[in-house]
């Protein structure tokens, strides 16, 4: 399965495959219609807490990005997911964020492509 991220706000493509939202918020102005999603999943996006924590000290992306993949490994919720999905050859991390660099997403991103290394 490849696993790419964007941003929800771009065009839906057919090349998207299996689009998934990974944002714990709804993103403002999105229809339902225009996000075109498989899924909104909750589950794998950061905790509150975290989220919260990270926009108040946004200097501490490496710290967030530890602590946001540790969250991840001890839910379990990846490998799940991975296995009840294994059948998609595109998945698609959608997240609303502006900052394409520092997101959650490509921390999502990573962490599922090492998970799938071990299934």
């Amino acid at each position: 399965m490849k696993i790419v991220v964007k941003r929800i706000y771009e065009l839906p493509s057919p090349d998207d495959g299996y689009r998934m939202l990974i944002d714990r918020l709804w993103p403002r102005g999105m229809t339902k219609e225009k996000a075109s999603l498989s899924e909104w999943n909750k589950n794998l996006s950061p905790s509150s807490a975290l989220r919260s924590w990270f926009h108040k000290n946004p200097d501490l992306w490496d710290d967030f990005a530890k602590k946001y993949r540790t969250e991840l490994e001890q839910q379990n919720f990846g490998t799940s997911w991975l296995e009840a999905h294994r059948q998609e050859s595109v998945v698609t991390l959608l997240y609303a964020a502006s900052n394409k660099i520092h997101t959650h997403a490509t921390v999502l991103q990573q962490y599922l492509q090492d998970l799938q290394l071990t299934l």
